[in-house]
C-alpha cells in the first residue's frame, strides 16, 4: 500500500510540471538543426564500414541485422529520453543530461536500488567518456588514411606514415574543437552531412557502374564473424552519447519524440543509408573490403578522388560534436573550481589537451576496422543498450506493465547488450592479436 501511495504521489509530481516551461537554453537548436546533429552524431565512419559489416554477416542475415539494430537502438534512445522526462518531472529540473537521469532513475527506484544511484551517474560518465574518446581516436585515423591514400598517389615523392598525417590535423582540430555551442556545430553538421551525402552517392555511381554478380555471395556468414558484424553496425547506429545534448538544446523539446519527430526522421535515414550502401558495397566488392569503402575505391578517378575528400571533410567537421559530449562532461566536474576571469582561457587549453590526447592514442593504435569493433562492442552496447535498459526498468520498477512485459522486454536488451559486448570483444582482440603477429613475423 505504501508503494501504490509513493507511486501515486510520483504521478501527481509529474502532472502538475512541466519542464519545458522552465527550461532556459542559450543558443536553442531547431528541429532542422538537431536532426542534422542527430543524424551526423551516428552517420560517419560507421556508415562506409557498412559493406565490411555485411561481409561478415552475409547479405542475408546483414539486412534483417540492420532492421533489428537499428530499431532496437532507436527504442533505447527513445526509453532513455523517456525516462528523463520523467525524471526531470519528480525533480522538478528543466533538464537533466545523461549521467544526471541516470543517477535520479536510481533515486527515484525501489529502496533497494537507491543506494547505488551515485555510482550508476559515474559508471554512466566514465562510459561517455570512454565511447567518445574511441570515436575521436577513429575519426583522426579515417581522417589521416583517407588523406594519405591521395598523397600516396599524387604525390610519391612524400610517402609518410600514418601516424604523421594524425599529427598534421592536429592542430585544425583543436582550432575546430573551440565551438561551444550545438546550435553552431549545427552548421558543420549540415556541411558534413552534405559531403558524407555527396560521398554515398559517389560510392553507390562506382558500386552500379557494371552490373553486380551475386552468385558467389554469400546469404549467410560465418557465424563466429556475426560479433564483428554486429559491433559495427551498433557503431553505425548509436549517437546515443549526443541524443541528451541535442534534446536538451532544442527549441522546442517536446518535438524529439513522436510521429513524425526528430528521433523518427533520424533512425529512419540512418537505417536507410547504412542498409543500401552496406548491401550493395558487399555485393560490388565482397571479401576485400578495407575498413571504409572509400578505401576500395580507384585512385585513378575524379570521382572516387573526391569520395576520398568528401569523406575526410565529413569526418572533419564532425570532429567536435563528438568532442562536445567529452568535454561537456569535463567542463560540469570542473566548472565551479575556476574563477570567472580564467575560465575562457582554462578551456581553451582544456580543449587541446584533450584533442591532443584523442589524438595520440589514434596515433598509438592505428588499426582502424579493430577500433571500430572494439568501441561499437564494448563502449556502445553498455551506453547504447545495456544502461537505457536498466534505466528505463529501474525509474518504471512500479509499473512494469500487464505480466511485467517492460521487464522482460528490458531484459532481452539487457542480455542482448552484455552478448554483444562479450562476443565482440572477444572477436575484436583476437584479431588484434593476429595482426600484431603478422607484423613480428
Amino acid at each position: 500500500m505504501e508503494n501504490m501511495n509513493n507511486v501515486e504521489a510520483k504521478e501527481n509530481v509529474q502532472d502538475d510540471y512541466n519542464p519545458y516551461e522552465h527550461r532556459e537554453v542559450e543558443k536553442p537548436s531547431s528541429d532542422l538543426r538537431s536532426t542534422a546533429n542527430l543524424i551526423k552524431a551516428s552517420l560517419g565512419s560507421g556508415l562506409l564500414a557498412g559493406p565490411l559489416a555485411f561481409s561478415n554477416a552475409g547479405w542475408g542475415i546483414g539486412i534483417v541485422g540492420t532492421l533489428f539494430v537499428g530499431f532496437l537502438c532507436g527504442h533505447c534512445i527513445h526509453i532513455l529520453v523517456k525516462t528523463s522526462r520523467g525524471c526531470c518531472k519528480i525533480e522538478r529540473k528543466p533538464l537533466l543530461d545523461y549521467a544526471q537521469t541516470c543517477k535520479s532513475a536510481f533515486e527515484n527506484g525501489p529502496k533497494w536500488c537507491r543506494p547505488y544511484a551515485q555510482a550508476a551517474s559515474i559508471f554512466a560518465e566514465f562510459a561517455l567518456v570512454s565511447t567518445y574518446v574511441g570515436v575521436c581516436c577513429i575519426y583522426t585515423v579515417l581522417i589521416s588514411d583517407s588523406i594519405k591514400q591521395l598523397v600516396d598517389r599524387y604525390v610519391p615523392s612524400v610517402i609518410l606514415p600514418v601516424e604523421y598525417y594524425c599529427l598534421i590535423f592536429l592542430i585544425p582540430l583543436c582550432i575546430l574543437c573551440q565551438i561551444k555551442y550545438l546550435k553552431w556545430l549545427a552548421i558543420f553538421s549540415v556541411m558534413a552531412n552534405i559531403f558524407l551525402f555527396a560521398t554515398y552517392l559517389i560510392c553507390l555511381y562506382y558500386i552500379f557502374g557494371s552490373p553486380l554478380d551475386i552468385s558467389d555471395k554469400k546469404v549467410v556468414g560465418d557465424p563466429a564473424r556475426f560479433p564483428a558484424f554486429i559491433s559495427t553496425v551498433i557503431f553505425a547506429m548509436e549517437g546515443i552519447g549526443v541524443v541528451m545534448p541535442v534534446e536538451n538544446a532544442m527549441k522546442k523539446p517536446q518535438n524529439f519524440l513522436g510521429c513524425p519527430s526528430v528521433l523518427l526522421v533520424a533512425m529512419a535515414a540512418i537505417v536507410f543509408f547504412y542498409s543500401t550502401l552496406g548491401l550493395f558495397g558487399y555485393f560490388r566488392y565482397g571479401d576485400i573490403l578495407r575498413g571504409s569503402i572509400t578505401l576500395n575505391l580507384p585512385m585513378d578517378d575524379w570521382p572516387a578522388i573526391c569520395a576520398k575528400i568528401f569523406i575526410a571533410l565529413s569526418i572533419f567537421f564532425t570532429y567536435p560534436l563528438q568532442f562536445f559530449v567529452v568535454f561537456d562532461i569535463f567542463q560540469k566536474y570542473t566548472d565551479s573550481y575556476v574563477k570567472d576571469n580564467y575560465k575562457s582561457l582554462t578551456f581553451v587549453v582544456a580543449r587541446i589537451i584533450g584533442v591532443c590526447f584523442c589524438v595520440g592514442i589514434g596515433i598509438a593504435l592505428p588499426l582502424l576496422e579493430q577500433i571500430i569493433n572494439l568501441v561499437g562492442a564494448c563502449f556502445y552496447s553498455i551506453l547504447g543498450l545495456i544502461i537505457p535498459a536498466v534505466v528505463e526498468t529501474v525509474f518504471r520498477w512500479q509499473r512494469l506493465g500487464n505480466f511485467n512485459w517492460v521487464f522482460w522486454k528490458n531484459l532481452l536488451i539487457f542480455l542482448f547488450g552484455v552478448g554483444s559486448l562479450i562476443s565482440g570483444c572477444t572477436v575484436t582482440i583476437l584479431d588484434i592479436l593476429e595482426i600484431l603477429r603478422r607484423k613480428t613475423e
